[in-house]
């Protein structure tokens, strides 16, 4: 699995903790934010998320804002993401068995604390070790799998097209993500979408 590690700029002393805390579960890639770069706000995050996702440049993001309400929220508003809210290790399991998502979203400021870290490596720990959307409890499994199913359905169903949505972003906000250049370059690099590749090169 091909992760990628991003988070708001509100939580920037927290990137290289939630780095360490990922890198063992697969190919990581750390693309911030960093404290050399401007600030970007969740919802700024939520849309690089997005193209990161659709682009098919990673399989998987590991993410987070002060609350991560906001950025659960943020990415579940955009096209081809599934995201949960993982405040602790029961619920990052039980995301990756039953939901089967692509976007982990975890408080980094609320409710961490002293020795929050040890919390944050076991959240990340649960949400990897198991094969994702085999089902919980086992007993239910299928029936689990199915409804994972039904929800990814309706998902895309009541989400615009990709393109069609990035065409109908405000230029202003839209050009501010662009110029997250790390995460630009690494989708133009590895991304499998043709027509977001190309969209992007077409905005610069």
């Amino acid at each position: 699995m091909k992760i990628g590690v991003i988070q708001a700029s509100s939580q920037i002393e927290k990137n290289a903790i939630l780095y360490e805390c990922t890198k063992d579960y697969g190919e990581v890639i750390n693309f911030g934010c960093f404290e050399d770069e401007e600030n970007y706000s969740y919802v700024e995050i939520a849309l690089e998320i997005c193209l990161l996702i659709s682009s098919q440049a990673v399989d998987f993001i590991v993410t987070g804002c002060s609350s991560g309400q906001g950025m659960m929220i943020a990415c579940n508003s955009l096209p081809n993401l599934i995201c949960g809210y993982l405040p602790t290790p029961q619920d990052a399991y039980l995301f990756g068995r039953i939901n089967d998502g692509n976007v982990a979203s975890l408080p980094l400021g609320l409710n961490y604390g002293w020795a929050g870290e040890i919390n944050l490596k076991a959240t990340l720990q649960q949400l990897f070790e198991e094969p994702f959307g085999i089902g919980y409890p086992l007993k239910d499994a299928k029936r689990k799998q199915e409804d994972t199913k039904k929800i990814k359905a309706l998902n895309q169903l009541c989400k615009k097209d990709i393109i069609e949505f990035l065409n109908e972003i405000d230029s202003l906000f839209i050009n501010k993500v662009l110029s997250k250049k790390n995460v630009i370059d690494y989708i133009l690099e590895q991304g499998k979408d043709q027509r977001i590749k190309q969209w992007i090169l077409n905005r610069r």
